[in-house]
This record gives C-alpha cells, sequence and structure tokens, in this order.
C-alpha cells in the first residue's frame, strides 16, 4: 500500500457513518450484511448508506457480492491487512519483539472475529 491509498482509507473512515458500518462488517465477519441490514442496523437511509458504501469500497477497506437483486457487503480483509501493514511496516527499528504485542491484541482468537 502506498501513501495514497493509505490517506483515502483513513479519509473514508474519518466519517462516522463509515466507521461504524465498517465497525459493523469487521464483526459480522464471513456473513456480511446487506445494505438495508446494515442501514437498519445503523438507523441510516438508503441514499445516505449508499453513498458511504461507495466510499469504503473505493477505498479497499469493503467489498460487495450482488445476490440477486440485492447487495452484501464485507470486510475486505485484504485491505485492512495491507493498512495495517502499511501502519506497521518500519515498526520498532528493526526489532519486532516490540511489536509483537500489539501484533497480538489485534489478531482474531478462536472465538473472535474472523474475515
Amino acid at each position: 500500500m502506498d501513501n495514497r491509498l493509505a490517506l483515502e482509507a483513513f479519509a473514508a473512515l474519518s466519517q462516522s457513518t463509515r466507521l461504524d458500518v465498517f465497525r459493523l462488517l469487521i464483526k459480522a465477519g464471513d456473513n456480511g450484511m446487506s445494505a438495508g441490514e446494515i442501514g437498519e442496523t445503523l438507523g441510516v437511509r438508503q441514499n445516505t448508506m449508499s453513498a458511504n458504501l461507495a466510499v469504503l469500497v473505493r477505498a479497499g477497506l469493503i467489498r460487495n457480492l450482488r445476490e440477486g437483486r440485492s447487495i452484501r457487503y464485507f470486510a475486505d480483509m485484504d485491505g485492512v491487512r495491507g493498512l495495517l501493514a502499511f501502519l506497521m511496516e518500519d515498526c520498532c527499528a528493526g526489532r519486532p519483539e516490540l511489536c509483537q504485542p500489539v501484533l497480538d491484541q489485534i489478531a482474531c482468537c478462536e472465538h473472535g472475529t474472523s474475515q
């Protein structure tokens, strides 16, 4: 990931509704959610939700899959990994053991959310 893509991802997450959507889709895991489910859960109108989902898709943080007449959204774990790797790229001046506690804390556990 380069600076431009990282900035686009951060810009996408800098708005409250988009951050809520992203976190909700991370929590939903492999099941994802339809746009209607997301909007209903967060109390956001359909046209507003569509615009926010489009921003997150362009930023590479979520992906979508058409299911008949509806679209299901998922956290794009490749995009998330890319952003986290970008942030941690030069971590700890070549001493990876200093970064390990951070990595352990953000790693999914057996009973936690997975991709």
